[in-house]
């Protein structure tokens, strides 16, 4: 029964309400919205009106709201029914164009119509007119109309300024103008001061005072012909109180003029105390700039010590450079010019000594960043001398072995004014130390320092400590004018020391914990070793000896490291000193140059046997290719020399075939060692002046392809070009170029025969080698041959016709480009699918 009476009553129910209903429920919402809009739109329009006009708040709503506003009825202002609210930004822009206008007008009257009127009306209309503008924008505000009174308070600062010019025109002609000025801008600073604190409600006035607070003292001192520091001390008097004002002043605006008047006139003084104290030229006369500097960096420090992070890190850095100018500009005029600099360096260190003091942490960073300004300006300055003692026995390349120097400064080769770099090492030294006691004791030296150092900032200054104590020593031999073989000496023993710290460093040892000390002292060792090596180079003597211990040193390194990397890397440096070592040998033994390049594989003989030893991995691969540097070294050595060349290539060959012994190495030296057989073959057939290489080259061939054949049988999978192509390359290029410098008819003809049977051959029997030697050297036959008479038909053809026919094969290439190229992918399929 209850399903029945469930389905009778489903039947007759509806979703929706009749239309009747539904369209006044709608009606009712439409109202609802309607009267909700009119209402956030009044309170919109006030908020507005409060935060703009800074008046007493009015009721936010109205009293009565339409109950049938139309949809799109305007706002109403809280003023207001009916009224239309009035956009601020047109509001300014009038007012301010008004202002400015008024502003001209009394300009223009002032200047201009001054003279028609008599002393009393002068003064009436001009009192009067100022009077009138100081007083209206207090009522303005009254009202609530701020921004009315703030154009008619700009309107009257301008005319307080008119006044003040009027009256030094009538009242006092004769007084001094600077004079009057600094008076003046006082006043209506003072004036400007007390109106805007009177009148709360004005943004102009104090900003206003703020400015013209800045040109008292300035005036005063130019009118009393100040010399430069006095304008020094003015500017920074002016500069403290524009930070007290930015410090405690009253509103944004206020503090903001006044921080930037404090940093314009601050920097000024200090640059004025700057420039005095560096062309002073005793103590005494660089004393008085120097109290001016200490007396800036006070004012900055106690900036510092009140403002916020940004400011106090900027006040604090500045108080810290300019401390140090202070007194290193005294100390500099006491110390040689050339120690100029480790005064101010030893200011520095002072300074970050002084990091024990309480100051605010903000501040402490930016004295911190003042002191490492400073060091790192005289680590800049100390550089040049090393680079110079690194790079400057590069000129003795053009003269090997013409001699030791009678000093180390000569063997540079560079015009550097040692005497003016004297205190480099020092220099370098001081920072190498500040550096170890930051990485002890923190950034400034102490525990609880304002910057705290982290582990990788202790790693970091570490390694810096490193560098730059390894640049002091090495540039003191030539600061010193030291002799040849000390100064050497010196080099050596400091790659050694600095081998032993990469080596402890990367082996488990207490310098491990700091990876960037290893790694410095590895790129120093590497840097150093480079420079004496060159260094060596004036003497024989010295050649051997330097690059032998140098060779005895990486070669230890690399035995003693267990860290693959450097590992690779020591042995690498040690192939590079074994190569110098047998190329000098050469010369020892008075060979020219090609005559010496068999004594030079003894090198990558050596690297092939260690490649035995150390069965590859990456240590005997960066062997092995060092090896096969030193093997193209060889090469280029005796390219002058066609025999010693095609003996050079035969030897390559060997040791490619003895490396291709092994395993893994079997495919690429297989291939390389046919390759440099066939090539040294060539090259001897070429320097012997041999007019038919093919009865040199066919007795190879054919036992060659002969053996090729066993192979393929024993293993069809083998490449043709294992079993045929060098047997086939030995006979076909030495013929090929026979063939293009040959004038006769028959050796093309025979050549070209045999290139056509192999060609077939291989494609019957689908033997990539056959294929693609095949028909290269025929298609360079077939083009020696087609040349000439090629020439002749272009040298007859009118000029227009080979442009266009390219034009024509461009067009068909691009018409079918999608057919060449899946003919291009087809031919490579095949060619790939050949053995």
């Amino acid at each position: 029964m209850y399903e029945s009476v469930v389905a009778a009553t489903l039947a007759y129910m509806e979703h929706l309400p009749p239309p009747a209903e539904e369209l006044a429920l709608l009606d009712r919402e439409l109202v609802q919205l309607d009267t909700r809009r009119v209402q956030l739109l009044n309170r919109r329009a006030w908020l507005l009106s409060v935060l703009q006009q800074q008046a007493a708040p009015v009721p936010p709503f109205p009293a009565h709201v339409p109950q049938a506003a139309g949809r799109y009825s305007a706002p109403l202002r809280p003023g207001g029914p009916g009224q239309a609210a009035v956009p601020r930004s047109a509001q300014n822009v009038l007012l301010s164009l008004g202002g400015l206008l008024l502003i001209i007008a009394a300009i223009a009257f002032t200047l201009v119509s001054w003279g028609a009127m008599g002393i009393g009306g002068r003064s009436a209309v001009l009192a009067a007119v100022t009077v009138g503008a100081l007083v209206a924008p207090a009522v303005l505000l009254k009202r609530g109309l701020s921004s009315t009174a703030e154009s008619l308070a700009a309107l009257a600062l301008v005319l307080t300024v008119l006044d003040a010019y009027a009256l030094h025109a009538v009242a006092a002609p004769d007084a001094d103008g600077l004079v009057f000025a600094a008076v003046a801008s006082a006043v209506l600073a003072l004036g400007w001061a007390v109106y805007g604190l009177a009148l709360g409600g004005l943004r102009l006035p104090l900003p206003a005072a703020v400015v013209a607070g800045q040109l008292p003292l300035v005036l005063w001192a130019w009118a009393a012909g100040a010399p430069v520091l006095g304008f020094g001390w003015a500017l920074l008097v002016t500069a403290a109180a524009d930070g007290a004002v930015a410090l405690w002043g009253k509103g944004l605006a206020v503090r903001v003029t006044a921080g930037a008047g404090a940093a314009v006139t601050g920097l000024v003084a200090l640059l004025l105390g700057l420039v005095k104290s560096v062309s002073a030229d005793g103590p005494l006369s660089a004393f008085w700039p120097g109290c001016l500097l200490l007396a800036g960096a006070a004012v900055a420090l106690f900036g510092a010590w009140r403002a916020r992070r940004e400011f106090a890190l900027i006040a604090g850095c500045l108080s810290g450079l300019a401390a140090v100018a202070a007194v290193g500009g005294v100390l500099r005029t006491a110390v040689p010019q050339d120690w100029s600099v480790v005064a101010y360096l030893a200011c520095a260190v002072v300074l970050l000594a002084a990091m024990r003091a309480r100051v605010s942490r903000h501040a402490g960073q930016g004295v911190l960043a003042a002191a490492g300004v400073v060091v790192a300006g005289a680590v800049l300055w100390a550089l040049p001398p090393v680079g110079a003692t690194l790079l400057g026995p590069l000129s003795l390349l053009a003269d090997v072995w013409s001699g030791a120097p009678d000093g180390i400064r000569e063997a540079m080769g560079v015009s550097v004014p040692w005497s003016g770099f004297a205190a480099s090492p020092v220099v370098l030294a001081v920072v190498a130390g500040l550096l170890v006691a930051a990485h002890r004791f923190g950034p400034a030296g102490v525990p609880g320092a304002p910057v705290a150092a982290g582990a990788g900032w202790r790693g970091g200054a570490a390694a810096g400590a490193l560098c730059l104590g390894w640049g002091a020593l090495l540039v003191l031999p030539a600061t010193l004018d030291a002799g040849y073989v000390p100064a050497v000496v010196v080099q050596v023993v400091l790659v050694a020391g600095l081998l032993l710290v990469a080596v402890r460093g990367l082996s488990g040892a207490p310098l491990a914990s700091l990876s960037g000390v290893p790694v410095t002292a590895l790129v120093c060792a590497l840097a150093g070793a480079a420079g004496v090596g060159v260094l060596s180079l004036a003497t024989e003597a010295a050649t051997y000896a330097v690059f032998g211990v140098l060779l005895g040193l990486f070669v230890g390194a690399a035995v003693q490291s267990r860290v693959t990397v450097m590992r690779a890397v020591f042995a690498c440096v040690a192939v590079m000193c074994g190569i110098v070592v047998a190329s000098a040998v050469g010369t020892s033994l008075g060979l020219a140059a090609y005559e010496g390049a068999p004594v030079v594989l003894a090198v990558p003989a050596v690297t092939v046997l260690l490649g035995f030893r150390l069965r590859g991995g990456p240590v005997g691969s960066a062997v092995e290719l060092a090896g096969a540097f030193a093997a193209v070294i060889a090469v280029a050595m005796a390219v002058s020399d066609a025999p010693f060349l095609a003996l050079v290539l035969a030897l390559c060959g060997v040791l490619a075939a003895g490396t291709a012994v092994r395993p893994e190495r079997r495919q690429v030296a297989g291939y390389l060692s046919a390759v440099l057989f066939v090539t040294a073959t060539w090259v001897r057939l070429a320097a012997s002046d041999v007019s038919v290489p093919e009865a040199y080259t066919l007795p190879v061939t054919v036992p060659a392809l002969v053996v090729g054949v066993l192979r393929r049988r024993r293993d069809p999978a083998a490449s043709s070009w294992t079993a045929y192509g060098a047997g086939l390359a030995a006979t076909l290029v030495p013929s090929l170029f026979a063939a293009w410098v040959d004038p006769e008819w028959v050796r093309p003809l025979l050549l070209g025969v045999a290139a056509l049977v192999i060609t077939l051959a291989g494609a019957r029997f689908r033997l990539q080698a056959l294929l693609l030697l095949g028909g290269t050297v025929l298609a360079l036959v077939a083009l020696h041959e087609l040349a000439p008479y090629v020439v002749q038909v272009a040298g007859a053809l009118p000029r227009w016709l080979p442009p266009a026919l390219a034009g024509v094969l461009l067009l068909v290439v691009g018409a079918t480009y999608e057919q060449r190229l899946r003919d291009a992918r087809r031919l490579r399929d095949a060619l790939g699918r050949m053995r």
